[in-house]
């Protein structure tokens, strides 16, 4: 009976404090977990430039609490019963993530590798990678440009200098007015033909300085043992140009028809693409006037293998029946001589000579049964000391 007495105090009061603790549990247990949100990342600040798309991230594991309703953000729980431990630190380089996980400032960005316009960033809102750029290219810095004026000043030439830079001459003057001489054998060669055989030369040479020299020229021509024609010429010559001279003196004629003299003044030198030209005009006894022109070119086959083409024409100024000479144009030659130099001084040629005479002089040789024209093949030697 006490027994039952005292159970029946004990259950009300055991009734009463279970009411006062019951809606506290039912409410943590009948919660909305679809009204719950996490806190949003917060995204860096980019202004004025294109949106980096960063890899695709694995959500980062929610934090361990000994509540697992610990964070949910419910107004109508009381905050004293909301107990939320504090969130581990996560190593976002161990996971792979690109981006920073705190909003602390971002780490540089190599933006030389991702193919942006650097002219169209913004300092402040994107940090440039200046190790990857070339600084020495934008020429920044001052005191490495050249020097407008040399360190060490240039000392002024003297004559010792030239004197050293020149090399020895071997005792061989040189633009100065010691005397030099030159002989040049052009022509000497033979042939045998219908009319015979006949030998004739062509040399010429100066004694002298460099401005000033005594030239002497000669041509002649025998046929069967018979001198046809021969002459000398001495001449002053004084240059005029660089490669021309201008000459003047006497021409003696042996042959043909007895010896004349003439006075003689013309021009000899080389002329544009490597022309030898010889010009010169005479004035002769009792009026007779004359002129000779001769062009000859060496065209090099091989350094040693010449081939010489050569024309000459001679006018004169009335006719002299005595020497078979017509006046206007009186005769032309046209040789080609190919020669080889065995030496610079000496080289034998072969080659093929077409004479002929026009006007009155062919037909004083056709009166003296001779031909107007005449066709050979010689064959000579070529020196010069």
């Amino acid at each position: 009976m006490n027994t039952m007495n005292r159970l029946m105090r004990v259950i009300p009061l055991c009734l009463l404090i279970g009411s006062s603790l019951a809606p506290d549990r039912l409410l943590a247990q009948e919660m909305d977990h679809s009204s719950m949100q996490m806190p949003a990342r917060p995204e860096p600040s980019i202004s004025s430039t294109p949106k980096v798309e960063a890899p695709e991230e694995k959500p980062a594991s929610p934090p361990v609490s000994a509540n697992p309703h610990a964070g949910h953000g419910d107004a109508t729980l009381p905050a004293a019963r909301v107990e939320q431990a504090p969130a581990e630190q996560v190593d976002h380089v161990a996971m792979g993530h690109a981006m920073p996980t705190s909003t602390a400032p971002a780490e540089p960005m190599d933006h030389s590798k991702m193919g942006h316009d650097m002219g169209a960033m913004s300092d402040e809102s994107m940090p440039m990678d200046h190790a990857e750029m070339n600084h020495a290219a934008m020429n920044h810095d001052v005191e490495s440009a050249a020097p407008l004026q040399p360190r060490t000043p240039i000392p002024a030439l003297t004559d010792a200098d030239r004197a050293a830079a020149a090399p020895p001459s071997g005792g061989h003057p040189a633009h100065d007015n010691s005397i030099q001489q030159y002989v040049l054998l052009d022509r000497l060669e033979g042939w045998d033909a219908d009319t015979g055989a006949g030998t004739a030369w062509a040399v010429q040479g100066w004694l002298g300085t460099d401005l000033n020299r005594l030239w002497l020229r000669s041509e002649g021509e025998r046929v069967d043992n018979r001198t046809e024609s021969a002459d000398l010429e001495v001449l002053y010559g004084r240059s005029i140009a660089r490669w021309w001279d201008v000459v003047a003196g006497v021409r003696h004629d042996f042959n043909p028809g007895g010896s004349q003299d003439f006075a003689a003044i013309g021009v000899m030198g080389l002329a544009p693409y490597m022309f030898e030209v010889q010009a010169t005009g005479y004035i002769g006894q009792s009026g007779q006037t004359a002129a000779r022109v001769e062009v000859e070119y060496e065209m090099l086959l091989t350094n040693r293998l010449i081939l010489q083409p050569m024309v000459e024409v001679d006018f004169y100024g009335r006719n002299d029946e005595r020497r078979g000479i017509g006046s206007g144009l009186s005769t032309a030659e046209a040789g080609l001589r190919l020669r080889y130099e065995i030496t610079r001084r000496f080289a034998p040629y072969v080659g093929i000579v077409h004479e002929r005479a026009f006007g009155r002089t062919a037909d004083f040789r056709r009166e003296e049964g001779e031909d107007a024209s005449d066709t050979r093949v010689v064959a000579g030697f070529r020196i010069w000391f």
